[in-house]
């Protein structure tokens, strides 16, 4: 195969090849593995990967109206690249945002200092449906609330990269991302061999420790338990898969109670076993019955009680949301500067916050050209992508934002990056996002890159993939090890 000649790179920034056809530098060593395969072992290759991701049950549920539906993960075997020195400073900005926002969210539940001095703006906590009064009065230990972030990142056609969204609340992923760096050293050992790509495979340990610092028992080895849904839910093989590399306990609400000591047990077949830390992958709404929802069977009653009175340690914190919202989302550069006195790392994708007069007159005049989302939704839905809608959609969309300006924000359209990706025998331009995650308690740590999502469907800028996308191995190369010669 010849990519410079079979491949067509797009108008947007191509991960793989610069615009005169050569590659990057950090892609040299896979471009020149890829051009010595023959004719149809890539796809060989994808049909034994398939075969693979199904015997490992490696699979996400989608919800519809018929029912839900279990599918196999969605892998893209042509990894996405990029070079270690353009990734150290993109973890530092992820350190320094997470950092910020931790700050932010204690601020809010106890002084609200950023609100008394006027930086950040009272009506947008007070039309938060993430800020729980519950909340407030509490620092949990290290003062941190969002221990686990994905952080959504793109990158524009003049190559700068962008935070496109921040995921606070209970993000997934992260098991793909383990698992498609497992398929992709045994589809491509020979590129491993010659090629120094940073290694992935720390996560479990590195989420274990964040999580055994939460412990209020510091004399024995933390009990740190996941609690999940349970097997309906569209993250359920996450769930277990990170129970079984941590060596936690993949627990249900009803494996736990809280005793007259506010302490939680889980329930064995050998008696009460003490929990110190849960690691929870339910919203905050069904938590725990006695505080939010009372018709909730997900939660643990009295669970609220014992992480206030500092017997449990829970991650992601209860009320950690607020900060999961897209109009939040606009005011992050002007918290790391509040708090941090820096300039932010990444930049924001511009936004433009529809209950403001003023930007949502310019928003309802621009439907065509915006990208237009609520503010506390994810996965991809309630959006509405101007240039893409027809114009009945766009009138709809804008009754919407009128009836409830401060639930709506809207960002151009950008042209995001693009790699290849393999459509049937042949490789194909496809865009794509990075979501890195970043763990936080006594220390921080960062992945070195992430779950790189891609959008399947030729010209879909929707990675998500519960709407048809797909995902690829992130590659972070040292060049200075393994940059081929040009």
């Amino acid at each position: 195969m010849n990519i410079s000649h079979e491949y067509s790179v797009s108008e947007a920034y191509d991960e793989l090849l610069e615009p005169g056809g050569q590659p990057r530098c950090a892609a040299r060593a896979l471009f020149h593995y890829l051009n010595t395969l023959q004719p149809g072992e890539l796809e060989a290759r994808r049909q034994s990967v398939d075969a693979a991701i199904m015997t490992m049950g490696i699979t996400f549920t989608v919800y519809s109206e018929a029912g839900n539906i279990d599918r196999a993960w969605p892998f893209d075997i042509i990894p996405r690249v990029m070079a270690k020195t353009e990734w150290m400073r993109i973890e530092e900005g992820l350190k320094q945002r997470l950092t910020a926002l931790n700050l932010f969210i204690n601020d809010l539940y106890n002084e609200q200092r950023i609100v008394k001095d006027g930086v950040f703006p009272l009506e947008v906590i007070a039309g938060s449906r993430n800020f729980r009064q519950q909340c407030v009065g509490i620092t949990p230990r290290f003062g941190v609330w969002a221990h686990i972030s994905g952080t959504d990142l793109v990158r524009d056609k003049d190559g700068t990269v962008y935070v496109l969204e921040d995921n606070l609340r209970v993000p997934s992923g992260v098991s793909y991302m383990l698992e498609n760096r497992q398929l992709t050293k045994r589809l491509f050992p020979e590129v491993f061999e010659v090629c120094n790509v940073l290694p992935v495979d720390d996560y479990p340990v590195q989420l274990y420790d964040t999580l055994a610092a939460l412990s209020p028992r510091d004399d024995e080895r933390p009990v740190v338990a996941v609690l999940t849904p349970g097997i309906y839910n569209s993250a359920y093989f996450e769930h277990s898969y990170l129970a079984q590399r941590m060596g936690a306990f993949l627990v249900e609400g009803s494996d736990l109670m809280v005793d007259a000591d506010d302490r939680v047990y889980m329930k064995t077949v050998s008696g009460p076993r003490r929990v110190d830390v849960i690691y929870r992958r339910i919203d905050d709404d069904f938590l725990d019955p006695e505080v939010f929802r009372p018709d909730s069977a997900l939660g643990v009653p009295g669970l609220m009680r014992a992480w206030r009175n500092g017997k449990v340690g829970i991650a992601n914190a209860p009320g950690s949301g607020v900060a999961d919202d897209k109009v939040v989302y606009a005011y992050v550069p002007k918290i790391i500067r509040y708090y941090l006195d820096q300039d932010p790392i990444i930049p924001n994708v511009p936004s433009y916050l529809c209950m403001a007069e003023k930007e949502r007159g310019y928003v309802l005049a621009n439907l065509d050209k915006l990208v237009v989302k609520p503010a506390n939704e994810s996965g991809g839905y309630g959006m509405i992508i101007g240039p893409r809608a027809s114009p009945e959609e766009r009138a709809a969309f804008a009754d919407l934002i009128r009836a409830n300006p401060r639930n709506y924000m809207a960002q151009p359209t950008l042209s995001i990056s693009t790699a290849p990706t393999l459509t049937g025998d042949c490789l194909a331009p496809r865009h794509l996002d990075l979501r890195p995650f970043v763990l936080q308690s006594s220390r921080l740590h960062a992945t070195t890159g992430g779950l790189t999502r891609v959008a399947l469907k030729a010209g879909s800028l929707v990675v998500n993939s519960s709407q048809g996308g797909g995902s690829k191995d992130t590659w972070i190369v040292d060049t200075e090890d393994s940059c081929y010669p040009a």
